[in-house]
Formats: C-alpha cells, structure tokens, sequence
C-alpha cells in the first residue's frame, strides 16, 4: 500500500518483501473494502474495480485477497520494484540518505526509508531504540477459515450468517465472519471465518517460544499445535453456537488453525530523520478494535500527501514532519481503546 501511494507522490518504490510471492492465508481483515477501493483508484491505469468482486455479504476479507490486488497493482506499477525473500538485516541513515542492509549483505539506498515491517519491526529499533518492542497483551488468538462444502450441512441447517457475530462465553470471546469465495467471484463456494480470543493459554506461548518475557516472538503454525491442544480446544468448542461450532471443529480437525499472540505497542513517534513507520511496524492494536487494516491504510495515504507537496530530493524532513504530526495522535487513539478491552479480557479471567 504504502509503495503505491510513493508512486503516486512520484517517488519510485524499491520493496524488500520478507517472503515470497505466494500470499499467507488463514487471517481476514476487517472493513478493508473501502481503503483499498482508495488505494487502488488512485493508481495509473485503474479503476479500483477488483474490489467489487468480494462478495457481497462478506463483511471481511482475507489477506490473501487483498495481498492479490495489492500484488496485481504493484506489478502494473512501473515506479514499483518488489524484490521476494528479503531479510533486512539492518536500517540506518545519514543527512543524505537513509538505506537497508539484507542478511545476504546487499545495502539498498534511497532519498527515504519506510519501515512497514510489522510487529516485530527491525526499522522500529532506529526510529525509537529505547522503545523497540511490542510487548505481549496476555493473550492469543485461534484463527481459522472453514469452507461449507466441508462443513455438516444439516447440522448447520439454514443458519447461515449474514454478518459479523460476536459471542461471548466465560473468559473467551469469539469472532465469527462470512466470506466470499477464494477467487473473490459472486458464485458458490461460501466460507466461514472466525477468531477465537483464548486468555487461558499463555503458558503454552511460552512453552513453544511463541512468547518470550513480554515480547511475542511469532504465531504458532497449524503443525506446530500440540494434539492435545487441538484436543482441548475441540472440546471446548462445544460452548460456540451453530454454525461457528462446526466450523472450527474442522478447521481443528484438518489442522488449519494458527495461534496468533498478541502483541500491542503504543507509539511515541513515527519518524527519525528520513525513517518512517506505517502500520503495524508503528503502532499495533488488538484486532478487536477492527481498525488496524484502516489505520495503516490511513498511514500511506497520509505519508503520500505529505511528499506529493515536496518534489522528489527535495522537502523529505519536513514531509516526514507533516506526517508524523498528522497520524501519531489517530495511532495512540487505536492502541490506547484496544488496550482498554484488553485489560478487561484478562481481568475477566
């Protein structure tokens, strides 16, 4: 996203993407039709109209989705440059340029440096080195997708939802979404998302090295989920309504559930020098509050505002300034209201 607003502001964008081309599945976002309906408008030669193919009472869309479009868009952007496994090693800056170093030991050098790194951000450790960490909020996340050709027609009946639901039941909170098919198309082939918040398992994050002190340190993968695990949490599911009910049952059964800890990290700057964050490199909130997709989105398009009104060489400081005063006060805003639920979640407990 933010390299397609660089683009727009006339600034060429080099990408040093961590993985490889083929986007991650097993997570949804929020709302995200309308930012990336923006995002993608605004580029040379589109419309945006791809967004329009999500169907149309799917009130979330998965990663992999948008990963597409975002993809399909960088690709037909002469201004892009991605470059696929690309481990940045290290970031820094001087009064000229800013640039990053990957674990092979190739230096990339540019006018400016976004960090859209994520949670664990390696740009966030020079933008802020006394605070580069996300820490851990006390609790984790089970995602998974269940498709309805594999799911208990009868059992489900024509409960089908229209529309986000959220159930509660003892300490645990539940998350459950319709979408789309995998292509995006308006034909058969519906699914059910769901987030399962799960306050009780902390010491397994740990154990599996998921969580170390205060800091998460990566999800858990579906084959890194101990059977007993997904033995107790089939169990467990009993406490869900039909259809979520059977939806995470299969997903517990094929194994396609991924643990996700959460981390949350409230800002106190979003730029240093020539160095920016975006996203969740900058500031990261628990998904309940359902804005995270919406604020990064916010981050590009306020970041390439503020460097169209500079000719590329020229104003990056003040840019940088503009930008940092615009979309630091909105970030604190978001973690600071999931932080609230968050105290809440684990003093249910």
């Amino acid at each position: 996203m933010t390299a397609l607003g660089l683009s727009q502001a006339g600034y060429p964008a080099t990408v040093l993407e961590r993985t490889g081309p083929a986007p991650r599945s097993g997570a949804a976002l929020g709302n995200a039709t309308s930012g990336l309906q923006r995002i993608l408008s605004g580029r040379n030669g589109t419309s945006g109209n791809g967004v329009d193919a999500y169907a149309p009472n799917a009130v979330a869309e998965t990663w992999e989705q948008t990963y597409r479009l975002l993809r399909a868009a960088t690709n037909d952007d002469a201004n892009i440059r991605v470059l696929h496994n690309q481990v940045v090693a290290h970031v820094g800056q001087n009064d000229d340029h800013a640039w990053a170093r990957t674990a092979d030991g190739t230096v990339h050098e540019g006018e400016l440096l976004v960090g859209a790194d994520g949670h664990r951000s390696v740009v966030r450790r020079l933008v802020a080195p006394d605070k580069p960490d996300a820490t851990y909020a006390g609790y984790v996340i089970w995602l998974g997708i269940a498709e309805e050709s594999e799911l208990d027609v009868a059992a489900i009946g024509r409960r089908w939802p229209s529309g986000l639901d959220i159930r509660d039941a003892g300490p645990d909170c539940l998350l459950g979404y319709p979408l789309g098919p995998h292509d995006g198309s308006l034909g058969g082939g519906r699914r059910l998302g769901w987030a399962w918040f799960d306050p009780r398992r902390t010491h397994l994050l740990r154990e599996t090295g998921c969580v170390a002190g205060d800091v998460v340190q990566h999800s858990m993968r579906p084959a890194d989920v101990p059977a007993n695990t997904l033995a107790e949490l089939d169990d467990e599911a009993r406490q869900w309504p039909s259809p979520w009910r059977e939806a995470i049952r299969d997903c517990l059964r094929r194994r396609a559930v991924t643990g996700t800890p959460i981390a949350e990290y409230l800002p106190d700057r979003l730029t240093s020098g020539r160095v920016a964050l975006v996203g969740d490199a900058g500031h990261v909130s628990t998904p309940m509050t359902g804005r995270g997709f919406a604020v990064a989105v916010s981050d590009a398009e306020t970041l390439a505002e503020e460097l169209a009104k500079h000719p590329a060489g020229t104003g990056i400081l003040t840019a940088l300034h503009a930008y940092e005063q615009r979309r630091l006060g909105p970030a604190r805003d978001v973690v600071t209201s999931g932080q609230a639920f968050s105290r809440s979640f684990k003093l249910s407990t």
